[in-house]
């Protein structure tokens, strides 16, 4: 599966994140009430953007998200954990958009391409979501993720944080909201 495909929407271009996009990406992550409810809630820190943008560059998988309009990038995402066996599985996460993003299509947009991609190479999709990050549950909802009984418990500065996991199947796309799209 190519982690770091180049895909395009009617509203989104999604490439391969570069070095050379620290100081936009920064711009949108430098933002505190983008991480006001999530587990690392102080993200809009330069250094822990740092590290947060230094791991996704070294790990590959992360992409750039930039609104055509305007040639913009309004945030990022990333392809994580690829898992060939038994079908397939990847996860998507990592994500986070502009508030101006919010409360409309972006989100949809982004995780259908996504998912598209993902799911002609892999039976399923997972997405690991802070247990006590509504935002992101209620996002998961709308895109049509089914909340999984698998936990996971993740260390954020020196905190375990609960994460629920939620599973998109190629078939469930198919037949869910986003096919629709």
């Amino acid at each position: 599966m190519d982690r770091q495909p180049t895909l395009d929407g009617p509203t989104l271009h999604l490439r391969p994140l570069e070095e050379a996009d620290w100081a936009a990406l920064y711009a949108v992550a430098s933002d505190p009430l983008i991480w006001a409810v999530h587990p690392a809630h102080d993200r809009w820190r330069e250094p822990v953007f740092r590290e947060f943008f230094e791991g996704a560059i070294s790990g590959g998988g992360a992409l750039a998200v930039i609104d055509r309009a305007s040639g913009r990038i309004v945030g990022s995402s990333r392809f994580q954990g690829y898992e060939p066996a038994n079908g397939g599985s990847v996860e998507i996460g990592w994500t986070f958009l502009s508030r101006a993003c919010w409360g409309g299509d972006t989100n949809r947009e982004l995780k259908r391409l996504m998912l598209g991609h993902a799911l002609n190479s892999v039976e399923r999709v997972l997405f690991r979501v802070g247990e006590q990050n509504l935002r992101s549950r209620g996002a998961m909802e709308k895109i049509g993720g089914r909340l999984t009984d698998r936990r996971d418990d993740v260390v954020m500065n020196g905190t375990v944080v609960p994460h629920v996991i939620y599973e998109i199947s190629r078939e469930d796309f198919r037949k869910g909201p986003l096919a629709r799209a």
